[in-house]
């Protein structure tokens, strides 16, 4: 007889779920994401540098480092080409794609910036979609930019712009009951 066998179909989930970020719509057809199931001491890994980086980043990211070292298993999305499509809309702040592309990316932050605001949204849909799919097979989720950004910030990801969704089966979601909440509710006391 096998007991709390849960933990077994979670891996097998999260596959299914980068499925669903894959095939989510993506602006002119043009498929720039990528995904990413980390093994546990990457897990570890992530979490050791989000604690490394919250003095300079915000204290939040140790409390996600927490989440992390307590998930079942974390997937990465990502963004791994941003360059323009060519539409010279304007939203990522330049008048035209092609003032866009002579921008030199950003090196210091996170994200390497700029991106284009096509292809955030592209990334914006294929989070959403792959939480509502976690959603759907009942799996406790969150989507992380404090992982994600940590990720690319150590260069583990080949993306310019990352969110981590961690997955968890527990009796209680480890994502939305933290210790945040204990904290902000002493302050006001």
């Amino acid at each position: 007889m096998k007991v709390n066998c849960e933990k077994e179909a979670i891996d097998q989930m999260a596959k299914e779920i980068l499925i669903t970020a894959r095939t989510a719509p993506k602006g002119k057809g043009f498929d720039n994401i990528v995904t990413y199931l980390l093994e546990n001491d990457e897990i570890e890994k992530v979490a050791d540098e989000m604690e490394k980086l919250a003095p300079a980043l915000g204290a939040f990211f140790t409390r996600d480092a927490g989440n992390l070292r307590n998930t079942d298993v974390v997937i990465m999305i990502g963004l791994k080409d941003s360059r323009p499509l060519g539409l010279n809309c304007g939203a990522c702040g330049f008048e035209t794609c092609a003032d866009f592309k002579a921008h030199e990316k950003t090196k210091e932050t996170p994200f390497a910036g700029p991106i284009c605001s096509v292809k955030s949204i592209d990334l914006g849909i294929a989070l959403g979609a792959a939480a509502a799919k976690a959603k759907d097979m009942c799996l406790d989720n969150r989507i992380m930019y404090s992982a994600g950004a940590t990720a690319c910030k150590m260069k583990m990801i080949d993306a310019e712009c990352a969110y981590a969704i961690p997955l968890s089966a527990t009796g209680k979601s480890i994502y939305f009951d933290r210790a945040e909440m204990a904290s902000a509710k002493q302050m006001k006391k």
